[in-house]
């Protein structure tokens, strides 16, 4: 790269306000620890450039920026082009990028303890979230498809992005049909005022029971009621607080269960 090339990247990064660093131009890490290296500092941003330069720069994602990245490759794969025909038009505004390839880079609000993962909910659609990052592609002359504010998840997506449900183990509780995840964040989601904080209470504990029939992780289930719960209205740390409450609460009632103890 040329002198003038590394002071237009560094300009644009410096631009975001956000925690950046070097990618190489196949979008791996240019520097050692990858997003961990990335800092927001002009100064250790020229360091950091200049032991390890690249063409591309990367933002991690998750709470490190306060960033999730949603990542829909439609133009090599079908489905996720399907998925985005039938889907579009229920997704909020928010900010959206073209990359490199074709595809989109929508940008949501980090959504509580959600990680990063792939193919879902069909093959050629990703998601970057904690543990992740995501290249900066304005930065490199790709169109802002949309330049609105970003927005938070929607409770109804988050849903659909669960992992694929486990085969339930011996001694483990059936959660009903009536109880699936799906139904449990529309209810927590349209909740009133007033009854945000039973409703969401109530579906952690169903959501607890999911957990301990190895059909979700806990991690998971929290962060998906706590987003829904913060759609309703409920403020960030109450709604997560309430959420994980339920989790556990849902958990030890089928321990109970299964140990013959019944509820008390």
């Amino acid at each position: 790269m040329t002198a003038a090339e590394v002071s237009c990247l560094l300009a644009a990064a410096v631009t975001l306000g956000l925690p950046t660093f070097p990618c190489l131009g196949n979008k791996a890490p240019a520097c050692p620890h990858g997003f961990h290296d990335a800092v927001v500092d002009p100064i250790a941003l020229r360091q950091l450039w200049d032991r390890h330069p690249g063409p591309l720069i990367g933002v991690p994602t998750g709470a490190a920026s306060g960033i999730d990245v949603y990542d829909i490759d439609a133009p090599r794969h079908t489905e996720a082009e399907e998925w985005w025909e039938h889907h579009c038009h229920r997704l909020p505004a928010t900010r959206v990028h073209q990359t490199a390839s074709g595809g989109r880079h929508l940008l949501f609000q980090h959504a509580t303890s959600l990680r990063s993962w792939t193919g879902r909910p069909v093959t050629g659609i990703d998601g970057r979230a904690d543990g992740g990052y995501a290249i900066w592609w304005p930065a490199t002359g790709q169109p802002v498809l949309c330049d609105a504010p970003l927005a938070e998840w929607p409770a109804w997506l988050l849903a659909d992005l669960q992992p694929p449900m486990s085969p339930i183990r011996p001694g483990r509780s059936v959660i009903p049909d009536q109880h699936t995840l799906a139904g449990l964040v529309r209810k927590v989601a349209g909740a009133a005022e007033g009854e945000r904080n039973t409703i969401t209470f109530w579906a952690a504990c169903r959501a607890g029971e999911m957990v301990a029939s190895w059909l979700i992780s806990a991690e998971y289930a929290a962060a998906v009621i706590a987003n829904a719960a913060m759609v309703s209205g409920l403020p960030p740390r109450e709604a997560e607080r309430t959420a994980w409450s339920g989790i556990r609460t849902g958990l030890g009632a089928s321990a109970r269960v299964r140990n013959g103890r019944g509820f008390r």
